[in-house]
């Protein structure tokens, strides 16, 4: 990759640069974490002109490798005010390393009110001003099919959708998958940042595109055997999850007494069944039609935990139906009919919104009155008022944090303003310690601790007990920084802890790209690296230790069935980052 991109909105120019020296052995998050650390002034507003916002492929980016098909995308948060990696699948990263960039960064802002489309091809960039039909209310699936007849059918897009031009702190970037459905990155309230440099997509045609160039192909391959091998072999990426998607852990968490039920008031329920993984899996397959129990989000995805979800007639709802959001409706606001689960994750993927923070909203919202138990009907109307919006819409659209002030609620699931997602942290108390302390506010995708508390891969590690928890998510913090730096799906991890020669062929891979020789340790090395520099935009941008902590009713309020709290001391806390 040779090519570092930046776009002024301010005076719509582009600048096509040589990869800054610093960059040159960077990807992924390391590169976005580090960008936004050098030239994001930390106490800008996110959604002011001194925010900036970078694409980045990950090191392994349009390669042949399984599982490399993912983008990091950072800023300062408007949700958080902390530093940002969202992470999505989709097209676009390999489209964008097949064309030789390294980086796309979008600063400045225009002084008129017009919304833009970004096309980059192997030409250069243009900026062009968006269709009028794709704004102001219209939604993502519509504004890809526009984009996609105007620019061509192959080509990437990313998205902001409604709730991203209204600048709503939940707001996403969407991306178009390979069959044109959506996918997101989703936290943090990066569309807004998006919205507010007046971009409304980002259009990349990788037609002609030299292709990443590998320094030794025969190694890589050999390697990437190995690497494939490994996923398809192991329990949980080779057969849970392609068979059952990430909605698997319902009854596993429940069963544990981590699923975190009526806006966390419970650990367990005894409608699980309506929404479970096995539910799920057997709807789609008794339904039949366009629908898929098993579906990659990206080209060279062999783990395929994403589903087509279809309606009674079998046509499709949505894709990416994910544990977090089926949970958050069904278990939190007590939705119980998976359909209507399915719709409301539909309209928050064509609104562009963050499907974690706005069903966890939703199940606030029910416990502050602004919305009835067990009603997915009036759950889907408020989600759709985010369209307009409605003075509900923008309540919802601004997240759990907001939900909860506006409610006067105490009891509101977030930290750092980002919710809380899918598993009780005095049941689960390693997931816990990484909602904490991770520099992007509450965040189980960034140290995983589930792996080894619940699926016990890696090890164990009693989830009801406080010992060797800070070390398991000091060194899952560690590990995902790195592999959100290679371009990698999390899910890789899952494998990789337990079979050793996955883990050796993932260094070799990159070694045979580049032609270099990392080892272990050089891995490690590089997600403390990138801890370090997030940590030091938070501290400049005025967080401090006091902010890594969980909300305080889960310190005095037992999670039943197992009735424990949480009782890390702030002193046991801060010793996460301790290395």
């Amino acid at each position: 990759m040779k090519k570092f991109i930046r776009v002024n909105m301010t005076e719509k120019a582009v600048a096509m640069n040589e990869v800054p020296e610093k960059y040159v052995s960077m990807g992924g998050r390391c590169l976005t974490s580090n960008f936004v650390n050098d030239e994001v002034k930390p106490t800008c507003h996110a959604l002011g002109k001194n925010n900036k916002l970078i694409f980045a492929p990950g090191l392994l980016g349009g390669t042949t490798a399984s599982q490399s098909g993912r983008l990091s995308v950072g800023a300062k948060s408007p949700l958080t005010g902390t530093i940002k990696e969202s992470n999505t699948g989709g097209t676009f990263s390999q489209k964008m390393a097949k064309l030789g960039i390294k980086a796309l960064v979008i600063e400045g802002m225009p002084a008129e009110d017009k919304f833009y489309v970004i096309k980059i091809d192997i030409n250069g960039v243009t900026i062009d001003e968006a269709p009028a039909e794709i704004i102001g209310g219209c939604g993502n699936y519509q504004a890809i099919e526009v984009l996609s007849e105007k620019y061509g059918a192959k080509v990437g897009i990313a998205l902001a959708g409604p709730a991203g031009e209204y600048r709503l702190p939940t707001a996403n970037i969407s991306f178009k998958d390979p069959e044109g459905h959506i996918r997101s990155a989703g936290r943090g309230g990066l569309g807004a940042v998006m919205g507010s440099k007046k971009v409304k997509a980002l259009v990349i045609d990788d037609t002609g595109a030299p292709g990443v160039t590998i320094a030794n192909p025969a190694e890589f391959q050999a390697a990437a055997k190995v690497f494939a091998k490994a996923l398809l072999t192991h329990p949980v990426t080779g057969k849970a999850l392609p068979a059952y998607g990430t909605d698997v852990l319902v009854n596993l968490l429940n069963e544990a007494g981590g699923l975190p039920a009526r806006n966390f008031t419970g650990g367990r329920i005894d409608w699980n069944d309506k929404f479970s993984g096995e539910t799920l899996n057997a709807t789609i397959t008794e339904r039949g039609g366009e629908g898929k129990v098993s579906h990659g989000c990206h080209a060279g995805c062999i783990i395929r935990c994403s589903q087509w979800y279809p309606d009674k007639k079998g046509k499709y709802i949505t894709s990416g139906f994910e544990y977090e959001t089926v949970w958050a409706l069904g278990a939190g606001a007590g939705i119980q009919d998976l359909d209507d689960i399915a719709y409301i994750d539909r309209a928050m993927d064509d609104l562009g919104v963050d499907a974690i923070d706005v069903s966890v909203a939703i199940a606030t919202a029910v416990e502050g009155g602004l919305l009835p138990w067990n009603d997915g009907k009036a759950a889907l109307d408020a989600v759709k008022q985010i369209a307009v919006p409605t003075p509900l819409g923008r309540i919802i659209g601004g997240g759990t944090a907001i939900v909860g002030k506006v409610c006067g609620l105490f009891r509101t699931p977030v930290v750092k303003d980002q919710a809380i997602p899918a598993y009780d942290p005095r049941s689960v108390k390693g997931i816990g310690l990484t909602y904490a302390t991770t520099p992007m506010g509450a965040d189980h995708t960034s140290g995983y601790c589930i792996a080894t508390n619940i699926l016990k891969i890696g090890g164990y590690v009693d989830p009801l007990k406080k010992e060797g928890q800070v070390e398991l998510s000091r060194n899952l913090q560690i590990a995902t920084a790195a592999v959100d730096s290679t371009g990698m799906c999390l899910f890789i991890a899952l494998a990789i802890l337990d079979i050793p020669e996955g883990f050796n062929a993932l260094i070799d891979m990159i070694n045979a790209r580049y032609g270099l020789s990392l080892t272990g340790d050089d891995v490690t090395a590089l997600g403390k690296s990138v801890l370090k520099v997030e940590r030091a935009f938070n501290a400049a941008a005025g967080f401090t230790n006091a902010h890594d902590r969980l909300p305080e009713f889960f310190e005095y309020e037992p999670c039943p069935p197992h009735n424990v709290v949480w009782d890390f001391t702030p002193e046991e806390i801060d010793e996460v980052f301790n290395f």
